[in-house]
């Protein structure tokens, strides 16, 4: 489903990803983990095509990313991946509710799954909630909501505990393999919580030399 090809990145002269090569086994709940600014987080901006590798190619389904136009890789990504950035990326000016139907709206679906998935994250009961009401874990749920509403085929997640207590978290990630296992998606996480690793059918260690086993 997912294979890197000899990723190389760098920024500003300093490399982060040097001939990276891996294949992901579909279904497959990967956790990654690495010492800050080892290119945890721009490893998983490259797979969504998001950002750009300097060399190499990010195949989806055997397609290389790079082969595909702006439209299509907006379509792939709307349809076939979710994600859950540190940042959020929460939208202000639509309701709790609106934001977490966001992605089956694009996709032509109904917005009906996206209040159990507000309930499935512990905010039943909020839909009609603006994101300026809530706090920083909350949002974080919102956030994760959205990203699972329509059972996308790989879910990207960065960080999705973050900000959140340790009931909570578990309760979260309880919920990401339950979610992705009944769709038989495939996700990697970057995460540098070994709690959160532990639920991961897989731990890799992202190094200068690549991804190894943990």
């Amino acid at each position: 489903m997912l294979e890197l090809v000899k990723l190389s990145k760098s920024y500003g002269g300093r490399q982060v990803l040097g001939g990276l090569s891996y294949r992901f086994e579909p279904g497959e709940f990967v956790a990654i983990m690495g010492e800050s600014g080892v290119g945890k987080s721009t490893l998983l901006n490259i797979i969504a095509g998001l950002d750009a590798p300097d060399s190499g190619q990010v195949l989806v389904d055997g397609t290389p990313m790079s082969a595909l136009d702006d439209d299509a890789a907006t379509r792939l990504r709307r349809s076939r991946m979710g994600f859950i950035f540190q940042a959020f990326h929460v939208l202000p000016h639509l309701t709790l509710l609106q934001n977490v139907a966001l992605p089956l709206l694009l996709n032509g679906g109904s917005p009906e799954r996206a209040s159990d998935m507000l309930a499935a994250v512990g905010l039943g009961g909020r839909d009609h909630d603006f994101p300026r009401q809530l706090s920083g874990g909350e949002l974080q749920r919102v956030a994760i909501a959205r990203a699972l509403v329509h059972r996308p085929a790989l879910l990207l997640a960065d960080e999705p505990t973050g900000n959140l207590d340790p009931d909570t978290a578990d309760a979260i990630l309880r919920l990401l393999r339950e979610e992705t296992r009944a769709s038989g998606a495939g996700a990697i996480m970057v995460t540098h919580s070994h709690a959160a690793a532990a639920m991961a059918d897989r731990i890799l260690v992202l190094t200068r030399a690549g991804l190894q086993q943990a």
